[in-house]
């Protein structure tokens, strides 16, 4: 019998006979973590404990202190909530039921569920885990699995696809409930602590428009009930933060079936924030000499075929026919910016060329992946790409990365940074990727930057670093980046003319100050809790005439602020009323006017804070707008004395 090489985590390696499994593993390296084997991570893919080893493979054992473990565990809650609906719905249809980042979900057919069923489901559930039934692996015969589903066509599919020419098929069973399944799972239902099931949506069958729509029920799991109550609780949190609500309430955006999914249509009130967004960061751009340039939505696909995207996106492109001719909305912004520098010519004093657009750019997510701004067909990128040197490549990314923490400090975000290195498969020579990422580690070493490596997470094309916010619930979210680009030179053979006067291919640095704008929206209000900064905030300041005689000293005041978005509450009502509507609806400021004010020639300002100050000259208002906003500072402080 022929040996395996095991590459374990610390680099040390075991020579084990072809076909032993994760187990065998561990027991190899001692009996102890054999026994506490719950599953293993085969080449970064986790597997069940009983999976063999054919080849030579990099071998991590999960127990139930790694990070993994969480994972096996509710990939258990999923077949838990499997069982407990087939035995109230017998006519269910199941098909997958995989585990999430927080939590599972199962898609299932054949039954009419709605959110007042999942209670009952859910008691029957506990009573599985209560019951603590081993869940056990069985292999069947190949012609035996299609018989358990001839009734249900789903499993019969993947019995077809993903287990095509397995015998026998793997399944588990705990009780008298059985599943087609890789695994892996834990030993037992008991081992659930905590079990939640949380909403009803719909699904298309393996996420294709085309195919029949699909309840899906998603739940949670943890190891302990005091688990669960804190993710529940954060997740209470987070639903009183949602975008989705607060975009609804303050009147920012909305997505219309009838327009189509995935496509934000933004009201003034989110245009007008999206406007402040950007004017704050194209003036960051001309600071640092980014020249902006502006793309067609629409490209003929050869363009996409030049830079790599038809090869790599068409089945995420949205694709026209014209003429005879395929055209395709862009899904990146970077090959018109390539075209544009192609058109030019360049000597090495010319660079670097910095560009920067607003692009709008197009991606033909599954509708059943589509949430709110968070992931959208339709989406902006506040995206620069930079033609340097190779020895421009350091100052150039430093340059950038000073930009980005100047964003992050504006808005008071905490982030965490990755440092992503080359992946097996890339392009480029090995002296390249080694000096870039010498460079970037240099840059960020140099910034006294906390990072991770990611190692092996880089693009095809180069190295990158990324950034993710860490919002107020500390949720991470996908942001700014800086990626080195040695690919695009090539497919579009950029050069410029060197001091030696040959020609030379530049470097090409991708980087984004946002991330896009519908997700960088979607943090701010989540983060703020649609408190937006005076200076984002659609409405600055709400003017509340004690009665209809003070509207004309209102509309005085109102010109005296004229360079700032204020409104006069006209309504007919108690001034106690006028001001609860302005809490209500987030105004950083109220002014009140009565016949004091009026007689005085003062106002009286209140903010979101319930804070109030009389007497106060609308002058030395006026003047701290100025300073307040002008600063973009993140919260009304006029009031702060």
């Amino acid at each position: 019998m022929s040996e395996v090489t095991v590459t374990l985590p610390d680099g040390s390696t075991l020579e084990m006979d072809e076909g032993a499994s994760v187990e065998d593993v561990a027991f190899e390296i001692g009996p102890g973590l054999g026994r506490d084997t719950v599953a293993g991570v085969v080449d970064g893919e986790l597997v069940d404990k009983h999976a063999p080893i054919e080849a030579d493979v990099d071998v991590e054992i999960v127990t139930e202190s790694a990070d993994e473990y969480l994972d096996v565990l509710r990939h258990s809650a999923a077949h838990v909530f499997a069982q407990a609906l087939e035995r109230l719905y017998p006519e269910a249809k199941l098909t997958i039921g995989p585990w999430t980042d927080d939590g599972f979900y199962y898609d299932i057919a054949g039954v009419d569920l709605d959110e007042d069923d999942l209670e009952a489901i859910e008691a029957e559930a506990h009573d599985i885990i209560e019951a603590d039934l081993d869940i056990e692996r069985d292999m069947v015969p190949r012609e035996d699995a299609f018989d358990r589903y001839e009734d249900n066509r789903f499993k019969r599919e993947i019995l077809d696809d993903e287990a095509a020419g397995e015998d026998p098929v793997q399944f588990y069973q705990q009780g008298e409930f059985y599943d087609l399944c890789q695994g892996p799972h834990v030993e037992s239902t008991g081992e659930i602590g905590g079990f939640s099931l949380l909403e009803i949506s719909g699904a298309y069958w393996r996420g294709e428009e085309d195919n029949e729509m699909l309840t899906r029920v998603y739940g949670t799991a943890f190891p302990s009930e005091d688990d669960l109550e804190e993710y529940l609780e954060q997740r209470r949190k987070a639903q009183e933060r949602d975008h989705r609500k607060i975009g609804q309430e303050m009147d920012l955006f909305s997505i219309d079936e009838t327009t189509g999914p995935g496509l934000p249509l933004y009201h003034p009130n989110g245009k007008t924030i999206l406007n402040e967004l950007s004017d704050y960061v194209a003036g960051l751009n001309r600071q640092n000499d980014y020249r902006e340039v502006e793309t067609p939505h629409v490209f003929r696909t050869e363009l996409w075929k030049k830079s790599g995207h038809y090869e790599n996106y068409v089945d995420d492109m949205f694709l026209l026919d014209v003429n005879d001719e395929e055209y395709g909305l862009k899904p990146m912004n970077c090959p018109g910016h390539a075209t544009i520098f192609d058109q030019g010519q360049w000597s090495y004093r010319d660079l670097p060329v910095r560009y920067f657009e607003d692009g709008k750019v197009y991606r033909k997510e599954q509708r059943g992946e589509l949430s709110g701004l968070s992931r959208v067909w339709s989406f902006t990128i506040d995206d620069g790409h930079l033609f340097v040197r190779p020895d421009q490549i350091e100052d150039e990314v430093e340059a950038i990365i000073d930009i980005i923490l100047d964003i992050l400090d504006t808005f008071q975000l905490d982030y965490t940074v990755q440092f992503a290195t080359r992946p097996d498969k890339s392009v480029g020579s090995d002296e390249i990727w080694e000096r870039a990422e010498s460079q970037l580690e240099s840059v960020l070493e140099g910034a006294d930057m906390e990072y991770v490596v990611e190692d092996g997470d880089g693009a095809f094309y180069g190295p990158k670093i990324d950034f993710a916010f860490e919002d107020a619930l500390g949720r991470d979210w996908d942001g700014p980046t800086v990626q080195l680009d040695f690919n695009m030179p090539e497919r579009f053979d950029l050069t410029y003319v060197g001091e030696d006067n040959e020609e030379h291919r530049p470097v090409m640095i991708h980087r984004a100050l946002y991330g896009s704008y519908e997700r960088f929206f979607m943090v701010l209000t989540e983060h703020y809790n649609g408190k937006f900064p005076t200076w984002l905030a659609p409405e600055q300041v709400r003017i509340l005439p004690i009665s209809d005689d003070h509207i004309p000293y209102a509309e005085e005041i109102k010109r005296e602020l004229e360079d700032y978005r204020v409104t006069i509450e006209e309504r007919s009502w108690t001034v106690k009323k006028k001001i609860r509507q302005a809490h209500e609806d987030l105004v950083p400021y109220m002014l009140i006017l009565g016949d004091d004010e009026e007689s005085e020639g003062t106002i009286s300002v209140r903010d979101r804070k319930e804070r109030e100050a009389n007497d106060v000259d609308p002058t030395a208002f006026r003047a701290h707008l100025d300073d307040e906003v002008g600063a973009q500072r993140t919260e009304p402080d006029f009031l702060d004395d």
